[in-house]
């Protein structure tokens, strides 16, 4: 009988029974089982007495010996006592080893509560951010860095990308901010220096700016002579007529490179728009399919405008109209003599759309993610056919990504293509009201 419950059941009945006898010989039957009834009460509380001074003051000493289910009650609460204080061992030393790494990091990092208070910091965190351990341990983040931004990106909940800021101490030096959910509503924010690399990206960017300049002031001069040349019927043969032609478009070419590389580094080096003018958007997309048309001349595409009237966008007009000029205009380039473009500017559900569709072309879905790559081709040759710079895709994700919108594109070879902007319902803005 190795069950421990049979034993006691066992004990039961050979007290209880010969209580019973007992009683029954001295004809008090009732009164011995009672004494019995009162006995084994007795022995369950003395061991429920023992068990809670050994729980909850001695417990991690020895258990008290008791025979019966009483000491097997005592055994497994001693191995499951045991159990924890182990596992509690090893939670300690997997915390202690996490707070070793993370505090040897070069990068700043913070452990966040729910509310977005300060649980631990590492010592970089006091660097970078002048934290203080006594002080500021329970205060929430935001109280501590109160750049707007930086409270918006905590509270907006979207972390897919790191939010770059001037630092807190020192407006020279550049941080990242980025934040890992984990665990149960917990926030690990790190912080990097990034000032060495947006360093890096100000010399590129002041070495693609300048040379563009640099270039600019000769192209002009040259296109000038070109042009005077050509229109100078007498001293022009024929013979030169060819090559000054050829001159002129690949000067042209060069000029709309070096504006397109200077679009891309004003983009570049300019804080983001404040977004509070309103931009009339079906005006500028009347005006640019004129312009289409004229591009288009003897191809004589088929063009379509269906356009909300009363909706208007909040944002910068010079670079939304870049933007979808580049996406009207390259579709005209890649459109075949007599094909179609639809545009549309529309509202749906929580989004705002302008929409440019063609059945030209079209292209690989392997090309696809990299198209807005600068000079990035699908086809190099057909590309310089066209006149194309290889910045125009690369100029309308940067004007997006500065008006908080996204590009889509869908396309298939020889089916054409759509490419989609969509922008936050929070920059429309409705014309009657």
């Amino acid at each position: 009988m190795s069950n421990p419950w049979i034993r006691e059941l066992w004990r039961m009945a050979v007290l209880f029974g010969s209580a019973l006898l007992f009683g029954w010989w001295l004809g008090v039957p009732h009164g011995a089982f009672t004494l019995a009834l009162i006995i084994y009460l007795g022995w369950h509380l003395y061991n429920l007495y023992r068990l809670e001074r050994w729980y909850y003051r001695r417990k991690k000493t020895l258990p008290p010996d008791a025979p019966g289910i009483w000491g097997e009650a005592f055994h497994h609460i001693y191995q499951l006592q045991k159990s924890n204080r182990q596992r509690k061992k090893r939670l300690s030393s997997i915390l202690s080893r996490f707070k070793e790494s993370t505090a040897a990091m070069p990068d700043a990092t913070i452990v966040l509560s729910e509310d977005d208070n300060i649980e631990w910091f590492n010592k970089a965190a006091k660097t970078y951010l002048g934290l203080k351990t006594k002080q500021d341990v329970g205060q929430r983040i935001d109280n501590l860095i109160r750049n707007p931004r930086f409270v918006k990106f905590l509270s907006r909940g979207d972390f897919s990308e790191p939010l770059e800021l001037p630092s807190p101490l020192d407006d020279e030096r550049t941080f990242a901010y980025r934040v890992v959910p984990y665990s149960k509503n917990q926030k690990l924010l790190v912080v990097r220096d990034i000032t060495r690399i947006k360093r890096l990206e100000r010399m590129r960017s002041d070495f693609v700016a300048n040379v563009s300049h640099e270039l600019r002031t000769p192209l002009t001069v040259v296109s000038g002579y070109l042009e005077n040349m050509i229109d100078d019927q007498e001293s022009s043969a024929d013979y030169w007529k060819k090559s000054l032609y050829q001159m002129q478009g690949q000067t042209a070419r060069m000029t709309r490179l070096v504006e397109d590389l200077l679009m891309l580094s004003r983009l570049e080096d300019e804080e983001r728009p404040l977004l509070h003018d309103m931009v009339a958007v079906p005006a500028v997309l009347t005006a640019l399919i004129e312009d289409a048309k004229i591009l288009s001349g003897e191809r004589k595409h088929h063009f379509t405008l269906e356009c909300d009237q009363a909706l208007w966008l909040r944002g910068s007009d010079k670079e939304l109209s870049s933007a979808f000029s580049n996406l009207l205009f390259n579709a005209v380039n890649y459109t075949a003599k007599e094909g179609r473009i639809d545009v549309r500017w529309f509202q749906k559900e929580s989004k705002v759309i302008f929409e440019v569709q063609d059945n030209g072309l079209g292209i690989s879905p392997a090309h696809v993610s990299r198209i807005t790559e600068r000079f990035y081709r699908v086809d190099a040759g057909r590309s310089r056919e066209a006149g194309g710079t290889g910045l125009g895709l690369a100029i309308v994700k940067h004007v997006l990504d500065r008006h908080g919108a996204t590009l889509e594109i869908d396309s298939s070879p020889g089916e054409g293509s759509t490419f989609r902007c969509v922008f936050p319902e929070s920059l429309a803005v409705h014309r009657d009201s």
